[in-house]
Order: structure tokens, then sequence, then C-alpha cells
């Protein structure tokens, strides 16, 4: 066991240590070649996302005709939109998001005349005549 340890220790050592050259040996980054990090990254996808965003709503045709009907040319709002940086174009997204888009309103009447009618059922208001 001795000499099989004494046989294989250089040549182990001789193994690592010719490994590892490639590895010290390798050109170092250079300054201009740094990494991006994982944010930077993330960020770069949301900004991206964030304009395909806005493109879509910009697509819809409703939009489109309220757009000429103001006067505004459609390839400068598309120029325009592709040359927002990520932070404004993250800001307009989360604005269009929060916007009123009209559609709600029919979902809250539905919840209101449901509301309503169950309370009107239950006898504890007197709002439908066809619920007695």
């Amino acid at each position: 066991m001795k000499k099989i340890c004494r046989f294989l220790s250089p040549l182990l050592i001789a193994a690592l240590v010719l490994g590892s050259l490639p590895v010290a040996a390798a050109p170092h980054a250079t300054p201009g070649s740094d990494l991006i990090t994982t944010e930077a990254a993330l960020n770069a996808e949301r900004g991206q996302t964030d304009r395909e965003r806005i493109h879509e709503i910009l697509a819809r045709d409703d939009v489109q005709q309220q757009l000429v009907a103001q006067g505004v040319d459609l390839a400068e709002v598309e120029a325009r939109v592709a040359a927002l940086s990520d932070e404004e174009a993250a800001q307009m997204a989360d604005q269009l998001d929060q916007l009123p888009a009209g559609a709600n309103i029919v979902g809250a009447l539905v919840l209101i005349f449901l509301v309503l009618l169950v309370t009107d059922i239950l006898g504890l208001t007197n709002v439908f005549p066809f619920t007695r």
C-alpha cells in the first residue's frame, strides 16, 4: 500500500499542477468586459416587456382612432415608444395598468345588481318588484 501511495502521489501532484496551468494562464477580464448582474438582466427584460405592453395598447383600434382624431401621427408614436428608456417605459406601462379601462364598469354594475337581487330575495330590501 505504501509503495502505491509513493508512486501515485507525484503523479497526482503533477496532474493537478498541469491541470491548473490553463486556468492560471487565462487572460483576465478587461475593464470594459464586466459581467452583468442578474438585476441588470432582469431590468432589461422588464423594459422590453413594458414596451411590448405599450405596443399592445397602441395597436388597439379604438386607441388608434383616438390618436388619429387628435391629429397624432401613428409612426411618430411608435418611434417615440421605441426611444423610451427602460425607466420611462416602466413608468408608462404602470400608468396604463392603473388607468380605468371602462370595461370594469360592466362588472361593477353586475355585482351591484346581484347584491341588490340577493338582498331583495332575502327580504332585506325592497328594490325589485319581481322578487315577491
